[in-house]
């Protein structure tokens, strides 16, 4: 065993442990297509015992689909973190929170919005399904639209939509360079904009309880 692939034991907390070996996973999952990644190679990024591994995540599948999980859905935190103001200052904090994320995790968000590798996989669609879901979900309650709005249901599927620009938009920036960040910021919140004040109220057939 080379020094480099060695396990680089440092005295962790189990979570902390957890973390770490979640962490070097979506590193090597976005580097590589998912079959050329083995549970030995995570435990030697890692520096952990491979049987760790399946003691904190079982399968390398499994792991896999907990990444992906993670990578594509906006957690409920953001949606506190932004800042009051008015409706315009709300969705450019959102999409500026949301590019961060991404800047953060290019490989692995690349990598989960087309999941290759893993073959066709019913699982890991019904967690992008999820994912897009729970996303909307956050945007509409970024927006002030309470869950009990009688629109619920289109609307969140009218963000669902707009989310496919946005997986787009971000392959333009990150894989072909075609757009800086700067005009995906201002693509996607006046698209966003758009959207809440015009698209939402037309498709419903009456105004929101968006705040304006």
């Amino acid at each position: 065993m080379t020094t480099e692939s060695a396990p680089r034991w440092r005295r962790l907390e189990p979570d902390e442990r957890k973390e770490q070996i979640f962490t070097c996973a979506a590193e090597l999952f976005g580097e590589r297509p998912y079959g050329d990644v083995s549970t030995s190679d995570i435990a030697a990024r890692a520096g952990v015992a491979r049987g760790l591994i399946n003691h904190y995540f079982g399968t390398k599948r499994d792991l896999y689909l907990s990444v992906v999980r993670r990578a594509l859905t906006v957690p409920h935190f953001a949606v506190k973190q932004l800042p009051e103001g008015t409706l315009e200052e709300r969705t450019e904090a959102a999409v500026d929170w949301f590019l961060d994320m991404v800047a953060k995790q290019e490989k692995m968000w690349l990598a989960a919005i087309t999941p290759e590798g893993i073959g066709r996989d019913v699982e890991v669609d019904r967690i992008v399904d999820e994912a897009d879901r729970n996303s909307a979900d956050r945007v509409l309650e970024a927006v002030g639209i309470t869950p009990d709005d009688a629109h619920w249901d289109e609307l969140n599927a009218l963000v669902r939509a707009y989310g496919g620009m946005v997986k787009t938009a971000g392959r333009e920036w990150l894989v072909r360079g075609a757009l800086n960040r700067r005009q995906v910021h201002t693509l996607l919140s006046r698209s966003l904009l758009t959207l809440i004040r015009d698209v939402f109220p037309a498709a419903a057939g009456q105004t929101t309880t968006a705040r304006h």
